[in-house]
């Protein structure tokens, strides 16, 4: 009987020829290739992230970003004394982008990592809420009811973050009318207990961006009407990674006065793995000094402005690689080259009979359809969805936000690595798995899967 563990075979192993299920730790050790092998190989019921078109977020970098990302596994991002050369990077990071979006004096500008746009959103969305409150107090008035507006295709981080810190929400509900907030109906939901506005550059339901000018319009005419000053926060987690590159003209950042801040995902179109976020205000004044922290840490002192405390500085560094790497052409032609791809796709799709277009790609490349009204009680998107799965495909159904909450869509995200190529076998299998459905003799037995995607 073999007396060495490490002398028996692959898969006979005790845990490897037992289970890999385990919900109490362990009495005993075990090998680290019996570890690993167990935790390898239930990894594998996961779907293969590059033909994941729900996601937004990064799924491929070079083998540079890869070593770097190894070289920083140890990183702590928020420890500042005992890595400062990362800190340093970590402003680097956000000056450029300052510079991108178009700050009015980039040296008045401030700005930090976060874990992903959700927690930038979160901090973006208190500095509105601490100047409210200071605005509220300095002139005697109550701080008891603030309120902040938004679209109600907003992602779910901003019902989170108004849940979280005791804000009511005002949402514009999307409409067919209005698929995307555009300043109307502001004035019925502003008043003196607003904080800020939300406008979406990348709505998740559709690719679209909302129009920040007419949203700033509206809000000029209401400060004109009742003096209310409100500002606007730009939820850019994937539209500012792509404006700057492909509609560098198209104002929506702080060359519109009105906007205070912007964030966005470095981990989305800032081709990065996962996590990264940032966010960024138009000067120094737009960050109340009271939200900043100076703690003592590991022998420094060092402000702070986050809600997650530790966390990996990798991330920061592989941002910073990007930006060397790629510079202002090289982004651009990675997100053109995404954009070419959503544009083939949407096009060759909007060619089918069964389906028609709501957005097709020219935002940022993201593109959404819906089955063509009235062409079949046989099969749903949410079919086509299940169907296009058995190939390896993720491709989300849902319905919309708002009124339109009736209408199902299916939704692809083009992102670097989804070549045209991929695209061409994608499509292929649309039309097939759309052929296969329209011959059925009857109704599909069962509604699909529905709940599989939530925003």
């Amino acid at each position: 009987m073999l007396q060495d563990d490490a002398l028996e075979p692959t898969f006979t192993r005790p845990g490897e020829a037992t289970t890999a299920r385990y919900t109490k730790i362990p009495d005993g050790e075990m090998l680290p290739e019996t570890a690993y092998r167990i935790i390898h190989d239930e990894s594998m019921l996961d779907g293969n992230a590059r033909l994941n078109l729900a996601t937004f977020v990064t799924t491929w970098m070079d083998e540079h970003g890869d070593r770097l990302y190894h070289d920083a596994f140890d990183k702590n991002m928020i420890d500042k004394d005992e890595y400062p050369a990362t800190a340093a990077i970590e402003e680097y990071c956000w000056r450029i982008l300052a510079d991108l979006w178009n700050a009015p004096d980039p040296d008045d500008a401030i700005g930090t990592s976060t874990i992903g746009s959700s927690e930038a959103c979160m901090l973006g969305g208190l500095a509105l809420k601490r100047r409210w409150q200071h605005a509220r107090r300095a002139a005697g008035k109550s701080t008891e009811t603030p309120n902040l507006i938004m679209s109600s295709a907003v992602q779910v981080c901003w019902e989170k973050f108004c849940n979280f810190f005791d804000i009511e929400m005002r949402f514009i509900p999307t409409s067919d009318e209005h698929p995307l907030m555009d300043g109307t109906g502001l004035e019925d939901v502003v008043d003196e207990n607003t904080i800020g506005v939300v406008v979406i550059m990348g709505v998740t339901y559709t690719g679209s961006y909302e129009p920040v000018t007419k949203v700033a319009a509206k809000l000029d005419e209401i400060q004109a009407s009742t003096g209310l000053d409100i500002p606007i926060h730009v939820d850019g987690a994937s539209g500012a990674m792509v404006a700057p590159f492909l509609q560098p003209d198209l104002e929506w950042d702080f060359r519109v006065e009105r906007v205070q801040s912007i964030n966005t995902s470095g981990h989305k179109y800032g081709l990065v793995y996962p996590g990264v976020g940032w966010v960024v205000w138009r000067s120094t004044a737009a960050l109340p000094e009271d939200l900043v922290f100076r703690v003592s840490y590991l022998g420094g002192s060092m402000p702070t402005f986050a809600i997650n405390f530790s966390r990996p500085g990798a991330q920061v560094l592989l941002q910073y690689y990007r930006f060397l790497r790629l510079g202002r052409e090289g982004y651009r032609a990675i997100q053109q080259a995404s954009q070419d791809v959503a544009v083939f796709l949407s096009g060759e799709i909007a060619s089918l009979d069964a389906y028609e277009l709501l957005t097709d790609g020219t935002d940022i490349p993201v593109f959404a359809w819906r089955q063509t009204p009235g062409y079949t009680d046989k099969w749903t998107l949410y079919h086509l969805a299940e169907r296009l799965r058995i190939k390896g495909w993720l491709v989300p159904a849902y319905p919309l936000s708002g009124d339109q909450s009736d209408q199902t869509v299916m939704r692809i995200v083009c992102r670097n690595g989804l070549s045209r190529d991929l695209a061409e076998d994608l499509l292929r299998d649309i039309r097939e798995e759309t052929e296969f459905l329209d011959g059925l003799e009857g109704p599909m037995p069962h509604e699909g899967l529905v709940q599989t995607f939530h925003h």
